[in-house]
């Protein structure tokens, strides 16, 4: 029986290897960054990656050797010990250690997204409501302020213009929803009661999945929405024709 179940913890390890190396070759991986920050991102992840995977190796190399050395039949009377105080400060010291490694690795990269004071200075292009379940997207009108009766809303579609730091105001109408767009590396909880300043930089025209990625009740499936990227040239475009189809009353001549 020991064989058997040494067999299948050794298969464990070589699927989770295999799986690890093989995993980008299959499409099983992040999807292209597309920011301007993303690269950091992903250096932090790979970083801890690489931990993770490290010590998954040793800890099922040791269970498999401790299977397979100790589940022999013995006629000696086990021998029992009771903690081993320098191993206990090992294991603890080792992560510990590793924490303030990941820990001082990312303040730049935070600090860089994050803060205030890092923020591109440029003005808020919209404001981003997210609700049960839905993304509503609010772009100053004529005014040019956000909150005034021209207001143009796009539900569901977040456009903004390609290779601009693009600032917005992220908001909740009801619970805790979080703002995710994988293609960006960039997620942001949004708080009931708060607004929130995000920014971001998209290097790559195109239309990308704007998704929640917090438990937001029985809709949160169904609340996705898209992130659409154009030259600055197509967003002017968009963008008028947005407010004038805000200020539409129908009537007008097509022809």
């Amino acid at each position: 029986m020991r064989f058997i179940i040494t067999l299948l913890l050794l298969a464990l390890l070589v699927l989770g290897v295999w799986t690890f190396v093989d995993a980008p070759n299959h499409g099983w991986w992040l999807p292209p960054n597309l920011s301007t920050f993303g690269h950091d991102i992903d250096r932090l992840f790979y970083l801890i990656l690489w931990m993770v995977a490290f010590f998954f190796v040793l800890t099922e190399g040791i269970l498999i050797w401790c299977v397979f050395a100790y589940s022999k039949k013995r006629d000696t009377k086990s021998q029992y010990t009771h903690g081993h105080h320098k191993l206990e400060m090992l294991w603890t010291a080792i992560p510990g250690a590793l924490l303030l490694v990941i820990t001082f690795t990312q303040m730049g990269t935070w600090a860089e997204i994050k803060f205030k004071g890092s923020f591109p200075q440029v003005e808020p292009i919209a404001e981003v409501w997210a609700s049960q379940f839905d993304w509503r997207v609010r772009y100053p009108g004529p005014d040019g302020r956000v909150g005034t009766m021209d207001d143009i809303e796009s539900p569901f579609e977040f456009v903004v213009p390609v290779g601009e730091p693009v600032r917005f105001q992220l908001r909740s109408r009801d619970v805790i929803h979080s703002f995710f767009v994988p293609y960006l590396r960039i997620k942001q909880d949004a708080m009931p009661g708060m607004s929130i300043p995000v920014w971001f930089q998209a290097e790559k025209e195109g239309s990308y999945d704007l998704v929640c990625a917090e438990l937001c009740g029985w809709g949160h499936y169904k609340m996705a929405g898209r992130l659409k990227v154009l030259s600055r040239p197509a967003y002017d475009a968009w963008l008028k024709q947005a407010r004038t189809e805000m200020l539409s009353n129908g009537s007008e001549d097509k022809s």
